[in-house]
């Protein structure tokens, strides 16, 4: 009898909803770190101290015995505080029963947001670089990506290359500012084009604000809840981990129309059901009890960015402007040809720091591109360590 070829197929494995998805890059990178003793500037998250008042609160809230479910919205009180913060930071409140949802994290609210209203067959429009969650929830609620490439330089919007996107299937775009990874922020004439892009159609927009409070030089950032005739429209995701340095809670919540709430909901109560209830009192005593730091989040983080940049000038890396979020994307052209993810394991093995490509963000990356990201939410003395490690190279 002939010997069987071709490779073995597991009758108990069905074929995979996501079959060009593996472990996400942060995890590849944060393990090849790890594994090597680098200093850890790829994956996102801070390493330093959350805020004394938050980490009392949640202890408080633990041992006065709040360690059981949450209402599957949210605590009343936790939506309340969101609405008043909404009203501070935008000028306009939210209904807290009808329009707020507080989820684990906001890569959930993305994923509830996509499930809920994308329908198979339907499109969802993508700006590339994306984060890379986005993709997903749209394969697994049946729907096509369709990706437009933002300016390889600036990362702005082309959205005359937007308009052309559309069709009659397009159900959703999705778009984020402050921007992951390029840290590129959306402006109030970007805000009035996307105005007159979607009014008159049936588009829904998922907006990611999850680095909302972090901006700089004055800016102002442009939220969706800014405008009513996008909000009317709009899914906005924001993250409680980004805002106060605690990005291991996963916890973070979504605005939104109340039709629009409600299909939402609907995932959720099967999603996750509810969020952390120790947290979410810690985070509605923190926004009551300590709104300066919110507030003033750009400002905190400002001169980590403007010393981290100025010592990266006695490198080969070429820094690239930074309007919002926590990001540094460099140009490694004058150090390597490699391309990204190889020159970001070399980066790693050989010279100990970890960086994250560019690429993985892309359908279809820009040819020849040599950037990478590198977080500068870090204390002094990490980023100290690597920039001594890069200015060897």
């Amino acid at each position: 009898m002939p010997a069987e070829t071709g490779p073995r197929i597991d009758p108990l494995v069905p074929e995979s909803r996501l079959p060009r998805v593996g472990t996400t890059i942060f995890t590849v990178m944060s393990q090849l770190a790890a594994e090597h003793g680098a200093v850890n500037l790829g994956q996102g998250f801070p390493d330093f101290d959350v805020p004394p008042r938050l980490v009392g609160a949640l202890s408080q809230a633990m041992a006065d015995g709040h360690n059981q479910y949450a209402p599957a919205h949210g605590l009343p009180a936790l939506r309340e505080a969101i609405a008043d913060k909404t009203q501070d930071c935008y000028g306009y409140r939210p209904d807290p029963a009808s329009e707020v949802t507080v989820t684990s994290g906001g890569s959930e609210a993305i994923l509830d947001a996509v499930m809920a209203t994308v329908h198979p067959g339907e499109e969802v429009i993508v700006l590339d670089p994306c984060y890379d969650c986005y993709e997903p929830a749209i394969e697994m609620a049946g729907g096509t990506a369709v990706h437009v490439p933002l300016d390889p330089q600036g990362f702005a919007p082309d959205w005359e290359r937007v308009r052309q996107a559309i069709t009659p299937r397009t159900r959703m775009l999705l778009v984020n500012s402050p921007h992951n990874p390029s840290g590129a922020v959306l402006g109030v004439e970007d805000m009035r084009q996307l105005e007159a892009l979607l009014r008159g159609t049936r588009i829904l927009l998922l907006s990611d604000e999850v680095y909302e409070h972090i901006v700089y030089d004055g800016a102002r950032h442009e939220s969706v809840l800014r405008y009513p005739g996008l909000r009317e429209r709009a899914f906005v995701v924001s993250s409680f981990g980004k805002t106060y340095h605690c990005t291991g809670w996963k916890v973070g919540y979504c605005v939104a129309p109340p039709a629009l709430t409600t299909e939402l909901r609907k995932v959720h109560q099967y999603n996750t059901f509810c969020t952390f209830t120790p947290a979410q009192l810690a985070f509605t005593r923190m926004i009551r009890e300590e709104p300066a730091h919110y507030r003033g989040l750009g400002g905190f983080y400002q001169p980590m960015r403007d010393r981290f940049r100025e010592q990266l000038q006695g490198t080969r890396f070429r820094p690239l402007p930074v309007p919002g979020g926590y990001f540094q994307l460099v140009d490694y052209s004058q150090v390597s040809d490699l391309e990204d993810a190889e020159f970001c394991r070399w980066l790693t093995i050989e010279h100990g720091v970890a960086a994250i490509p560019l690429s993985p963000f892309y359908r279809s990356p820009p040819a020849g591109q040599r950037l990478v990201r590198l977080c500068f939410a870090k204390n002094p003395s990490t980023l100290d360590a690597a920039i001594e490690r890069l200015e060897k190279l």
